[in-house]
């Protein structure tokens, strides 16, 4: 039985006369990958916004695997990785992990952290370490680590892959793949089309707060007859 992780319905967004998002209509299955795609400016961090309730917004519903976004139970099954991830300086990683491990209502296993940790390139020296001593590539590791730990049935990715290296962006590929296979839902935006390519099972390309299309990465490039996602995307928003 198809399960939808996340039901978007006539959603429109505006700050002040600029209409970020234009009766967008978008579902997710649970069990996927989902990249959400889109030039600087597209509403991609107003859409994750407003199925967070982090903001309000001007019309249309979003559900959380059925539950409207603006209860706060909506989100006890989802974990969040913002864009511009800063954990709070004074903490080292282990404090960091503990403390998310209790908002999340788990216990702390030092070993699965460490397992964790590893999966995505990160010595298991960086418990010791202050957050202030991380470069931008640890940190955001430690904030993947932190989501993969959740144990949260969804995971909701803004820009994950932000700061990695080479090594570090294909275990994280990897991390995502075994998430996937154990029934978790991934959602997540990404500048990397090849990435979206690799690892997304369905996608959607938002254009200045409207849906272009939405459907997997290889119905888009066969749409546009294109060879690969980058020429694909750039005929879909009217740039090729």
């Amino acid at each position: 039985m198809n399960v939808t992780a996340t039901a978007v319905a006539g959603l429109s967004k505006r700050y002040g006369k600029t209409e970020a998002l234009s009766s967008l209509a978008l579902k997710v299955q649970a069990g996927t990958t989902f990249g959400l795609v889109g030039a600087n400016g597209a509403g991609k961090t107003t859409l994750i916004k407003c199925m967070l309730a982090f903001c309000d917004f001007d019309a249309g519903d979003i559900a959380i695997f059925g539950v409207p976004c603006r209860r706060t139970e909506a989100r006890k099954r989802l974990t969040f990785l913002p864009e511009r991830f800063v954990p709070p300086y004074y903490l080292t990683g282990k404090d960091f992990l503990e403390y998310m491990a209790g908002m999340y209502q788990r216990k702390f296993d030092l070993e699965q952290c460490i397992e964790t940790l590893a999966s995505v390139d990160l010595d298991s020296d960086v418990l010791a370490k202050p957050v202030r001593a991380l470069s931008k590539g640890m940190t955001q590791k430690l904030g993947i680590s932190s989501c993969l730990l959740s144990g949260r049935d969804m995971l909701i990715l803004d820009e994950p892959s932000s700061g990695l290296d080479p090594k570090a962006r294909a275990l994280f590929k990897a991390a995502l793949g075994a998430a996937r296979a154990s029934g978790r839902t991934i959602f997540l935006t990404s500048h990397s089309l090849a990435d979206v390519d690799e690892v997304c099972d369905a996608m959607a390309v938002l254009h200045n707060g409207v849906l272009r299309f939405a459907g997997t990465p290889a119905d888009l490039k066969q749409h546009h007859n294109a060879s690969n996602l980058e020429q694909a995307y750039l005929a879909c928003i009217g740039e090729s």
